[in-house]
């Protein structure tokens, strides 16, 4: 009993949880190649948009279903939010207009935004011990991290022998044997009742004003500015830097490259930090991330190398799993199951928040201006963000 995988209904959700990422990264290459045969050159214009309306729909619509999460069975609902998603995914390929594409986004992640928060909310019901619920949150992001590497890989791979549009199928086939698993895992119904406070829950507004009300909440979230810094700093602007800065005659490479040293940075932490969280606390780790990610952006201003990149993506890497990893044990720690679904739902929102704020100045600034001043930006976010953790609980207070 030193595993979580000792314990079957955790099993099937992690196989749950591998499935669904596996087709959420293979369709989101085939909905850039669908933007491209729709739109041509303006298919990064598209894709931008759809990408846009996503965070515009997990920020809006995760408090707002999350206040219903808790009237409603989790078993069944998990199980419905996975085959709806896979019955819309099957509509991608028959698209002929943009404004569909749109439509079908918007809808096919507000699914995603009613599931997610729930499934997070699900696993310390199935993983009771504190040790073994921090190893399924490590390998929770393990799964991510290698997600990001593999999906691209096994897209390239699938698309020698099927149409971009067969990849849409695929990823749908994937949700619904996700689904059956849900369907087969030995999973609580409905979480124990609280009284007054599981019926505040069911308030939209509950969920976020109960989380910025708890000052380790909003360290956390300082957190989260500082890893929505990295991450679009990476996926935005990590090809511009190796054709700006490194004028590189294998773009495709470096880029990939540069990713992947940033995806091994976050799995190194991850392998380890289970046992760093029995010596340390959260609060610590968090603070130590956000400092790695804020020294790791102004060291973007430095002159420019090959081995800057790999090493300043290494250090996004780490630094974002030091806090991603540790959320799911923040947010278990300061909630009961009365109201951990609307807590999970309010940080599914406002970490998205900060990922579409920060996605905006990193391409804007990058585009328009220089890579330099995308970097001074997101450093002054990441900045707020490590002042926000390192605020002690009666100095917050004062913001709540």
């Amino acid at each position: 009993m030193n595993s979580p995988f000792s314990i079957i209904s955790y099993r099937k959700l992690f196989a749950a949880q591998l499935l669904s990422l596996a087709g959420t990264g293979i369709s989101t290459i085939a909905l850039a190649l669908l933007a491209f045969d729709l739109a041509g050159d303006n298919a990064g214009w598209v894709l931008g948009t759809a990408l846009a309306l996503k965070m515009v729909v997990y920020v809006v619509g995760a408090p707002i279903i999350g206040s219903y999460m808790s009237r409603l069975p989790l078993k069944p609902w998990l199980v419905a939010m996975d085959l709806l998603r896979a019955g819309l995914i099957l509509l991608l390929p028959w698209v002929s207009e943009i404004w569909q594409v749109y439509l079908l986004i918007v809808l096919i992640n507000l699914c995603a935004a009613a599931f997610t928060p729930v499934y997070q909310s699900l696993l310390p019901l199935v993983v009771r011990e504190r040790s073994l619920y921090l190893k399924a949150l490590s390998y929770s992001r393990l799964a991510y991290d290698l997600e990001q590497l593999i999906s691209p890989m096994v897209a390239g791979f699938l698309l020698t022998w099927m149409s971009f549009r067969g990849l849409f199928a695929l990823d749908a086939a994937t949700f619904a044997a996700s689904a059956l698993l849900l369907l087969w895992a030995t999973l609580p119904n409905s979480r124990p009742s609280n009284g007054d406070k599981a019926q505040q829950a069911r308030r939209w507004s509950y969920g976020i004003r109960q989380y910025w009300q708890t000052p380790e909440l909003r360290a956390l979230w300082g957190g989260y500015l500082a890893v929505a810094s990295a991450s679009a700093m990476a996926i935005v602007n990590t090809v511009v830097y190796v054709n700006q800065y490194l004028a590189s005659d294998d773009i495709e490479r470096a880029t990939a490259t540069a990713m992947a040293a940033m995806g091994l940075g976050s799995m190194l932490v991850a392998l380890q930090l289970p046992k760093w969280l029995n010596r340390v606390n959260c609060r610590t780790v968090q603070f130590a991330g956000a400092l790695i990610i804020t020294a790791a952006l102004i060291g973007g201003l430095m002159p420019p190398s090959l081995t800057q990149l790999l090493t300043l993506w290494l250090l996004f890497g780490i630094g974002a799993s030091l806090i991603q990893t540790s959320a799911g044990a923040v947010i278990n720690d300061n909630s009961d199951d009365a109201d951990r679904p609307a807590l999970f739902a309010a940080h599914f929102s406002l970490s998205h928040l900060c990922w579409f704020v920060t996605y905006l100045l990193a391409g804007w600034l990058g585009a328009n201006w220089s890579l330099d001043a995308a970097f001074s930006a997101l450093a002054s976010v990441s900045l707020v963000g490590l002042l926000l953790v390192a605020l002690p609980a009666e100095a917050q207070s004062k913001l709540a």
